[in-house]
């Protein structure tokens, strides 16, 4: 789809939302599950949408509390419930509610002691510290659609491991709140909210000074300040907006908040690409007010709402692309991370570069790829099988310095800050670092294109047998594999991998349009690239007729 005639041009009044109509929407519309887009959903990360298409309203995060409470009773969870929000409008909201449910069902639940907002990486390691030494193990939800626009809200869970929870969890808490909102919510316990912020189970818990006060075991603070490293860390207006200041007061950093600014309608924000306001980090036209300051700052950084993702903006390389970006991080950290197991594999999914296959393999390193997901990295990073664990949308984590994990769900902020350390321990910028890997393994051309499909030829694809793809050669290569499962532990990646000696392609269904996604990558060019991607949709067409 063309870009937008305003990508990358600032908002204006009439792209804001109506703040008190979107929450009044919250209150006021109630869904009925029977109808499309109207019932809890849980994705990759958690049930998200807008109260002005009842898709995000008071039943359903009354529902799915109460589900979620009935799903950790089940699991023999008994610790605390640790409960974050982000800045969008829908988050404050949400979080009350869920305050209500879990305070009448005597649920301990921890929130931000100092009323503040909570990033997703936050709570996964409050999760993990309290987990370290606690019998009685916690959870968290986070109240987020990440980088989502304005009018959505969102609501996710994590379980006692840490990360996103997994499609057995979602899919019963999915329809047990389902089951509850068609029943009229009568089965859902609650107390208003002034008796359950009295109430001895709601209590508070600092965040930001476990988070901030921790960072020095995972990343190397003391060389950033050493060299002096000049940063320009740019919240977008989300979660880590006190977080980066008390990053830059705590351990006497060069750093600057860029844009100090919360505003549920995000007004200070770029458009991205289709015009819409997105704090998505990753794109260089919701970026593009940091990316003019490139120049002022050694290493300038994003996050989304939440601060799950990262961007990196430099002043040689602009904002690089985030697969350019995990194989630089990848390359410096098994090289320099004494303390991590010697067997520790490179997690990456299967649409991520093959970069990091080459990088991985010139380290010696296993090479775990998986579906599509941060939570297929958890388990990895958990027991310290897997380093590090990235995603092509932004998306990683990794060890402590000393073997040990630090989050089990996306880190932004730990990804910025490594940015930081790799430019004061090497004397060189992440992009600098990338262009001396394209020096040694090649450059890949890749990029992500859309092709129509139904709902039925998207139901196919998703549940494709490798013997339903009949052709031998993709642009001008013999096919050397052809995945519906995930090399790394054999789960369906809801789609279908086609690879050659020199690029591959693969084909996902896209979750919300009558689309399928073609992810492609070609170590002989743009050229090459574009042939990839016009015999993909052929071998994908010629698979669905067959």
């Amino acid at each position: 789809m063309p870009n937008h005639p305003r990508a990358g041009k600032p908002a204006e009044p009439a792209d804001l939302i109506d703040v008190p109509k979107v929450i009044s929407r919250y209150y006021t519309e109630h869904p009925d599950p029977g109808r499309a887009g109207q019932g809890v959903s849980f994705g990759t990360s958690g049930h998200r949408g807008s109260s002005l298409r009842t898709a995000f309203n008071e039943d359903h995060i009354a529902a799915t509390s109460q589900a979620i409470v009935e799903y950790r009773r089940e699991q023999g969870t008994t610790g605390p419930i640790f409960l974050g929000r982000d800045t969008h409008a829908l988050s404050e909201p949400a979080m009350i509610t869920a305050l209500e449910v879990f305070a009448a069902n005597d649920v301990t639940v921890l929130i931000d002691s100092r009323d503040g907002y909570t990033p997703t990486p936050a709570l996964s390691h409050a999760i993990l510290t309290h987990n370290r030494s606690a019998r009685a193990k916690a959870d968290g939800v986070v109240v987020t659609p990440s980088h989502n626009p304005p009018d959505d809200g969102g609501f996710k869970y994590n379980p006692p491991d840490g990360g996103p929870a997994g499609t057995d969890a979602t899919g019963w808490i999915q329809d047990r709140a389902n089951a509850l909102i068609a029943a009229g919510l009568k089965d859902v316990r609650r107390v208003t909210a002034a008796a359950a912020r009295a109430s001895e189970s709601v209590q508070g818990y600092d965040y930001l000074a476990t988070y901030v006060d921790d960072l020095p075991s995972v990343v190397d603070i003391d060389a950033i300040r050493d060299a002096g490293v000049r940063i320009g860390a740019d919240p977008l207006g989300g979660a880590s907006v006190a977080y980066w200041g008390a990053i830059a007061e705590r351990h006497r950093l060069d750093l600057t908040v860029v844009n100090p600014l919360v505003d549920p309608r995000f007004g200070f924000m770029t458009l991205d690409w289709d015009g819409k306001i997105r704090m998505d980090c990753s794109s260089p036209y919701a970026m593009a007010s940091l990316i003019e300051r490139k120049d002022a700052f050694q290493i300038a950084t994003g996050n989304d709402a939440d601060a799950d993702r990262h961007g990196i903006v430099t002043p040689d390389g602009g904002l690089m692309n985030p697969n350019h970006y995990l194989a630089v991080a990848i390359a410096y950290l098994y090289a320099s991370r004494d303390g991590w197991p010697s067997s520790a594999g490179v997690g990456k999914t299967l649409v991520s570069s093959s970069m990091i296959d080459r990088v991985a393999a010139d380290l010696g390193r296993r090479l775990d790829e998986v579906p599509v997901g941060f939570k297929w990295f958890v388990p990895g990073l958990l027991d310290g099988s897997i380093g590090f664990g990235g995603e092509e949308s932004a998306g990683a984590s990794f060890l402590r310095r000393d073997g040990n994990p630090w989050s089990t769900d996306k880190d932004g902020l730990l990804l910025d800050l490594l940015a930081a350390e790799i430019l004061a321990v090497t004397g060189k910028t992440p992009s600098e670092r990338y262009r001396e890997l394209t020096a040694r393994f090649g450059e890949p051309a890749y990029a992500r294109i859309d092709a129509p499909a139904t709902p039925a030829e998207k139901a196919i694809l998703a549940k494709l047998s490798p013997s339903q793809v009949t052709a031998s050669s993709l642009a001008g290569e013999e096919i050397t594999a052809v995945l519906t499962t995930a090399p790394a532990n054999g789960a369906a990646i809801g789609g279908l991998k086609v690879v050659t000696g020199s690029g591959w392609f693969a084909a996902r269904p896209s979750g919300t349009e009558d689309v399928y996604k073609i992810y492609a990558e070609s170590f002989q060019g743009p050229e090459h690239l574009a042939r990839i991607q016009e015999e993909a949709k052929a071998v994908v067409s010629a698979a669905l007729s067959g």
